[in-house]
């Protein structure tokens, strides 16, 4: 598992790359969390393109976020996500709360309020 973050324009863009699994989640929360206080961020996107499996730590993982980015008034959303993983979002009831788009640059433009 790893992890690629850039900023753009404001919004920083976690790739997630590999099995999103318990061991992986961790280490992954932590980096976002540090370079969202860091760089004072309030608005996240997290991509699913390179991510074929994920377990129910992946689901925590993504509330969790989503709780740190509300709390800071920010906006946050998920996009790229397999159709497998679609399917557990789905019925995890994620996609109640945050929007999936199909590519990055969709959802940076959400996140950014255009």
């Amino acid at each position: 598992m790893s992890l690629q973050t850039t900023t753009i324009s404001g919004v920083l863009v976690a790739r997630l790359q590999g099995e999103l699994d318990h061991h992986a989640v961790e280490k992954i929360r932590e980096d976002i969390e540090q370079t969202v206080q860091q760089e004072g961020i309030n608005r996240l996107v997290l991509s699913f393109a390179d991510i074929h499996f994920m377990d129910s730590s992946g689901i925590g993982l993504v509330l969790g976020r989503l709780r740190t980015i509300q709390a800071l008034g920010g906006k946050m959303a998920l996009c790229e996500v397999q159709n497998s993983l679609q399917k557990i979002f789905e019925m995890s009831g994620i996609l109640k709360v945050l929007k999936l788009f199909p590519s990055e640059q969709e959802a940076i433009e959400y996140v950014r309020g255009e």
